[in-house]
């Protein structure tokens, strides 16, 4: 079996259209998460970083989905 390891262009793509499906623009997730800037947001939504755990659980409450359906692995 091997070791799962997240997948984070494929996890901010998938986190993206949840978010488009819900119609909640980046400005509303900024200021959802009490972020002072969306630039954390833009990064998650290119693959760049990850959002941290409490991030992924805000997220998965607002887009009314679990953090596993957020997350890509493989």
């Amino acid at each position: 079996m091997n070791y799962p390891v997240i997948d984070p262009v494929a996890t901010g793509d998938r986190i993206n259209i949840f978010r488009k499906n819900r119609g909640i623009s980046v400005a509303v997730l900024r200021e959802y998460l009490g972020l002072s800037t969306t630039n954390a947001i833009y990064k998650w939504l290119k693959g760049e970083t990850l959002p941290t755990l409490d991030n992924f659980l805000a997220l998965s409450v607002l887009l009314d989905v679990s953090i596993n359906d957020l997350i890509v692995y493989h």
